[in-house]
């Protein structure tokens, strides 16, 4: 039988929280009638939840464990447990239990109900402290406004995918938390959503949030906004400007040349001759980026085999 639903649980250093973590999971899978697996991604913990995560592996059947060489950030760790996971739908939440695995179900249900691609959790009553919900409603705005996705919570990690539209992303950095900007490239913003989802508070462990990871977050972010914008063709963004400088660089050396053949004036030593010249050149440059950048697009896409667009079948 094929598996219906898979859930990904990226972990680090959360010995204290994994077996309770799966043990609520089982109890929240209950009444699912059909195939599902747990993967749980080991981010190179330093304590003993490898160890543990190995001996729960060993005994449910439902359960396996991946761990990975180095320490590479939470994206990395969730986007190694996607490129594992067989399900026709995919979930996905912390380890440290402040997500409720009992709403799963229940967003997969409206998933599947309203035919969309992706779910997202929102924490409307967080349990974090107040600086750190503070800064995440000005990303969350910002985040917003920058990608025309509206939605509340974007770093909350309790989501579901429809695997199809999933496999066509490929996260980095901290994308992780910019995914339903990710996927908007290759499906409707209308079928990205969200939902009211439990959150409580962290008992055991320590949080991984950290300002470093803020930091990282603007850069993601204009990267999601170019490939929003020029995916498909990137040599719009580079030819404008690059045409702009050639014109107004020959522009400016015919004008140029023209005083110096009817009226004999020196160029060399007017600083709008060079001027011109390093427009043309940078023009020049810009243009063949361009090129460049359009041949790398279609590299990209033809061996990756990721689409423009999702191909819409059945959605059963």
């Amino acid at each position: 039988m094929k598996t219906y639903l898979s859930i990904v649980v990226p972990v680090y250093n959360e010995e204290e929280n994994i077996k309770p973590l799966v043990d609520e999971i089982y109890q929240s899978m209950e009444s699912l009638d059909k195939e599902w697996e747990l993967l749980i991604v080991d981010d190179s913990s330093k304590d003993n939840t490898g160890d543990i995560c190995e001996s729960i592996a060993k005994v449910k059947k439902e359960v396996r464990y991946m761990q990975l060489g180095r320490n590479s950030g939470q994206t990395a760790a969730m986007q190694a447990g996607f490129d594992h996971v067989q399900g026709k739908y995919i979930a996905t939440l912390d380890g440290d239990l402040q997500n409720d695995p009992k709403d799963i179900l229940r967003l997969l249900n409206r998933l599947k109900e309203e035919k969309l691609d992706l779910i997202v959790g929102w924490r409307k009553d967080r349990k974090d402290p107040f600086l750190r919900s503070l800064i995440s409603k000005i990303a969350n705005s910002l985040i917003g406004w920058s990608t025309d996705i509206k939605l509340h919570d974007y770093g909350c990690s309790l989501k579901v995918y429809r695997k199809k539209t999933l496999k066509a992303v490929q996260l980095f950095g901290e994308m992780h938390r910019l995914i339903p900007a990710w996927m908007s490239l290759y499906t409707d913003k209308a079928r990205i959503s969200e939902e009211v989802v439990n959150h409580r508070p962290r008992i055991a462990g320590e949080s991984k949030y950290g300002f470093g990871r803020i930091a990282r977050v603007p850069l993601d972010l204009f990267s999601i906004i170019f490939f929003q914008r020029f995916l498909s063709k990137p040599a719009h963004f580079f030819g404008f400007p690059g045409l702009l400088f050639l014109v107004l660089g020959i522009i400016i050396l015919f004008i140029l040349s023209a005083q110096k053949i009817m009226l004999g004036i020196d160029l060399g030593d007017r600083p709008l001759f060079y001027g011109g010249i390093l427009s043309v050149v940078f023009g020049t440059q810009l243009l063949t980026t361009g090129l460049l950048a359009e041949v790398v697009v279609r590299i990209y896409f033809s061996n990756k085999n990721r689409p423009y667009v999702i191909r819409r079948d059945s959605e059963n």
